[in-house]
């Protein structure tokens, strides 16, 4: 853990190597990313950590402020725990706090990886309002449904990103958490839709990315996130085959991979520099 004086903040080591922080999505924590990190066999420092409300990590947002540097802050806390360069990886909503993280430019990346970002200003800025909508929609819905007393009315965001059924096939004990952090999911779109993208902010992303996307995704996702490889400059965007957004449990061979050859070729050049200066 990393103890600071707004809260906790939740902070987990495994492997060596190069060092990879991973950041989960929302409803979630760093136990997210096991299936990832087993595809790598300690080829990899991994560190795991867990967003604002989740996990072991205290909340510091209010309904009154969920400006995105609240997130960032805690995941540079993260960064600089490392002790060097990072590559930081993001999945989601954890995703849209990473190029968060990327723009503001105060800890030292080597990569960044960003797979199914909900980066939904982006949408607006570009035109693509139909697929904005698509968001609203969702999110009216989900919010409307919880406040008059559904339980349950984070399945119709979960469904949303991964087809419907998806929240019903989830184990009991997943869909226990889901259900428990609603709240802080109802913020985490709040900072979501709070945080301002445009092709001329994400041009200060001066590092390296991967930009994952599924084939089976929402046709929103698929589209914000080919937005993301084309205004960020050095970006490589890659599709995953038959994967929907929750392509780090169900696809995570592929995923896995996707990752290490982007954090093996990153880490070459870099020797390759080196070794020239």
């Amino acid at each position: 853990m990393i103890d600071e004086e707004r809260g906790q903040i939740e902070y987990e080591v495994s492997g060596a190597g190069p060092t990879v922080v991973l950041v989960p999505g929302s409803c979630s924590t760093g136990a997210a990313w096991r299936g990832v990190t087993t595809v790598w066999c300690n080829q990899f420092r991994c560190v795991t950590t867990s967003l604002l409300g989740y996990g072991r990590t205290a909340e510091r947002r209010t309904s009154c402020d969920t400006l995105i540097a609240h997130e960032a802050e805690v995941m540079e806390s993260v960064i600089r725990r490392t002790g060097g360069r990072v590559h930081l990886v993001g999945h989601s909503f954890g995703g849209l706090v990473a190029l968060a993280v990327a723009l503001r430019r105060r800890v030292a990346l080597a990569t960044l990886t960003v797979i199914e970002v909900p980066a939904l200003e982006l949408l607006k800025a570009t035109g693509e309002e139909q697929h904005y909508r698509a968001f609203r929609r969702m999110t009216d819905r989900y919010f409307a449904d919880f406040k008059g007393g559904d339980e349950q009315a984070v399945a119709t965001m979960i469904d949303f990103y991964g087809g419907l059924g998806t929240f019903a096939s989830w184990p009991p004990r997943v869909r226990a958490y889901a259900i428990e952090t609603t709240p802080v999911n109802m913020l985490d779109w709040a900072t979501a839709y709070g945080f301002a993208l445009s092709p001329a902010s994400l041009a200060g992303v001066a590092v390296p990315t991967l930009v994952l996307w599924g084939s089976a995704s929402h046709p929103a996702m698929q589209c914000v996130n080919a937005l993301l490889g084309e205004c960020i400059s050095d970006a490589i965007l890659k599709k995953v085959n038959d994967a929907a957004h929750f392509m780090i449990a169900t696809h995570a061979q592929d995923v896995g991979r996707l990752i290490a050859d982007h954090v093996h070729r990153a880490e070459a050049r870099q020797r390759s520099l080196a070794m020239q200066a």
